[in-house]
């Protein structure tokens, strides 16, 4: 007769996963993933930046920016412990912030987070949310798929001068972390060609286009490259920088030979169209070791 088998104990039981969602892509894939984990979601959609459409289909309540009384009652009210911030969520003025009762005494903290960079600021609401008794997840631990793999993702191989420039690009990256400066950076060469602000990865490649066009980026057809990598320190859970199937147009049309990006440190919600269009534009895609 043999021995009955002990029972493994239960996973945990980590409740409703609260989603607050930007717009694009992303918000929509961990909820997915989040249920096919076995998870329940629901999903706070900001005014302005969440596309209805898309969130609408999940259990869901819409929220403006700044109003965190009303956001943490929400979250409590459907059993939300754990929460992810996922999505698009361009910076907005403090004169636009919708403040209501429950974020009131909060403002004076609220005034100081503004005064400094993104990761500054997204630090700050981070802490405002662990005070108050909030687990934060990052994206990539509830979608790990999400997170660009090591190595050459398509059909186009980089040249060794593209991979010297992309490690270049790495390091200047890493050099304006502490200023809390952007996660991207366009290289020519060892020549830093652009440098991600306030504007974001799009407008930083539009500009690339247009100062090509006009002659004052004289580079070859094909030549420089996107750089993308978190900055040093970064707290991942927060923001993680992004490419998206617009991010490989615009480089495109900006002459590049290709985007190089850190393994494991950037995240892509649409890999396959990706791919796709770094294959039909003869763009190479590259996530390359620390």
């Amino acid at each position: 007769m043999t021995e009955a088998a002990v029972p493994s104990p239960s996973e945990p039981d980590l409740g409703t996963l609260g989603i607050i969602c930007g717009g694009g892509a992303f918000p929509i894939v961990v909820a997915e993933a989040a249920l096919k984990a076995g998870r329940k979601v629901f999903l706070l959609p900001i005014y302005g930046f969440a596309e209805a459409a898309a969130v609408e289909r999940y259990p869901h309540e819409w929220i403006h920016i700044g109003a965190f009384g009303k956001l943490s009652g929400v979250l409590r009210r459907n059993g939300c412990r754990q929460v992810v911030f996922v999505g698009t969520v361009l910076r907005p003025r403090i004169s636009r912030l919708r403040v209501d009762w429950g974020s009131l005494k909060l403002l004076p903290r609220v005034l100081g987070m503004f005064r400094g960079g993104d990761d500054h600021l997204l630090t700050s609401v981070g802490r405002i949310f662990e005070e108050h008794g909030f687990e934060l997840v990052g994206a990539h631990q509830i979608a790990p798929d999400i997170l660009v793999p090591p190595g050459v993702l398509g059909a186009h191989q980089p040249r060794e001068e593209d991979i010297d420039a992309a490690h270049f690009g790495q390091e200047v990256v890493r050099a304006l972390g502490p200023f809390d400066i952007g996660q991207g950076v366009v290289v020519g060469g060892r020549r830093i060609l652009a440098v991600e602000a306030a504007e974001g990865t799009d407008l930083m490649l539009e500009r690339c286009r247009d100062l090509r066009a006009n002659g004052r980026i004289k580079l070859g057809h094909k030549s420089g490259v996107l750089v993308k990598a978190p900055k040093p320190g970064q707290d991942r859970r927060l923001d993680l920088p992004s490419i998206g199937p617009r991010t490989i147009e615009l480089a495109a049309e900006a002459g590049l030979a290709g985007v190089a990006v850190e393994a494991g440190g950037v995240i892509a919600a649409n890999i396959e169209d990706i791919v796709r269009i770094a294959d039909e534009t003869g763009l190479f895609i590259v996530g390359l070791d620390r």
